[in-house]
């Protein structure tokens, strides 16, 4: 998981863009670390948000603009009866699963991406108000990506804060510690 990405990361664009998109990622599931599922469901703060229902929205979200792009239909469709149901684990979704799912998730982003012939391949979004209506490339959707992973991570920082005082500095510094045991 990338903490910080170097200037000209991987040498080309595709390994820049991926890794700044690992990085999101990175942020957001480090506020989970050493919580109990019941901590990482709990909502802190005046926000309705919990850490374990913004891994399930990245994820969730992060499936359906990839597979928009490769010309499939997400895994979730969400409208308006039940778009609020993607920041909540139902039945048996846990913490554990929705970062297992999201692992997945990355991983075949990171092969698709890889597999385009080209970053400026565009592919149409659905026909709805808050989409631009001109297709979209490949390159815009790595893009949409960081900023819905870096947005998330705030909210995460934040939320994981009111949890236990923990901040993203002593994240990294947990999680580098954890990995140099392991």
């Amino acid at each position: 998981m990338v903490m910080h990405v170097p200037a000209e990361a991987h040498g080309d664009e595709r390994g820049a863009l991926l890794a700044f998109l690992d990085e999101g990622r990175g942020g957001i599931r480090r506020t989970l670390l050493g919580l109990s599922d019941e901590q990482a469901s709990s909502k802190p703060s005046a926000s309705e948000l919990s850490l374990a229902g913004l891994v399930k929205h990245v994820a969730e979200t992060e499936q359906g603009w990839v597979a928009r792009a490769k010309g499939e239909a997400p895994a979730m469709e969400r409208d308006e009866s039940n778009w609020h149901e993607c920041f909540v684990l139902v039945g048996d979704e846990t913490p554990a699963s929705q970062l297992a799912y999201w692992d997945q998730v990355a991983k075949e982003t990171e092969e698709f991406i890889r597999s385009a012939p080209d970053l400026n391949a565009t592919f149409a979004l659905p026909d709805q108000p808050w989409f631009p209506k001109e297709r979209v490339s490949l390159r815009w959707l790595l893009l949409r990506l960081i900023s819905e992973m870096d947005r998330h991570a705030g909210h995460a920082d934040v939320i994981r804060e009111s949890l236990d005082g923990k901040t993203a500095f002593e994240l990294v510094a947990e999680e580098q510690a954890q990995g140099s045991t392991a």
